[in-house]
């Protein structure tokens, strides 16, 4: 397990490069370190490698039936229609932002076996997950993409307020 970078550390401003060659090991610790954050937290479907200090271009993937990776995603296409939610990250767990986000999108990527994929008019959190963590790969952040922010607790407290400020919530994979 590596340790995830928070807000505030120059490195998650680096566009991350493209994988040329699979590195076992550091596959290995992000798959790690979403695993542990999981347990640790109660929640996060996904991390990308530059949130542990690795600038390439991958992203350890967890939906509830285990870790896959995405390497070098490209987006080929978004939806024009869109919706506002509140947004987390493993680098700033005490804090959610709103943003807008496109409702879908399609992907081209290699797995870690180095197969081309394609996935094709992804659901709406697929979307917005994916975009969130490519979005990191290009050294972007949620709160760039702010239209407001809370204190997670506070979210907590007041949660039918907060949620009815947005179209969508996150739907926990844990």
């Amino acid at each position: 397990m590596a340790e995830v970078l928070l807000l505030g550390d120059p490195r998650l401003r680096v566009r991350s490069a493209e994988v040329a060659s699979y590195d076992a090991q550091a596959f290995d610790a992000l798959a790690a370190t979403l695993e542990e954050f999981r347990r640790v937290h109660g929640f996060g479907r996904a991390i990308s490698a530059p949130q542990i200090g690795i600038a390439q271009r991958f992203i350890a993937v967890n939906l509830g039936k285990g870790t896959f990776f995405i390497v070098n995603p490209v987006v080929t296409w978004k939806s024009e229609e869109t919706f506002t939610m509140w947004d987390d990250c493993m680098s700033f767990p005490d804090l959610l932002v709103r943003v807008e986000r496109a409702r879908s999108l399609s992907l081209e990527y290699v797995d870690e076996q180095g197969r081309r994929k394609e996935w094709r008019e992804l659901d709406q959190a697929a979307a917005e997950l994916l975009k969130h963590e490519i979005d990191h790969l290009d050294g972007v952040l949620a709160v760039d993409r702010a239209t407001d922010l809370v204190v997670r607790r506070e979210y907590e407290r007041n949660r039918e307020y907060f949620d009815a400020k947005v179209d969508y919530a996150i739907v926990p994979t844990i």
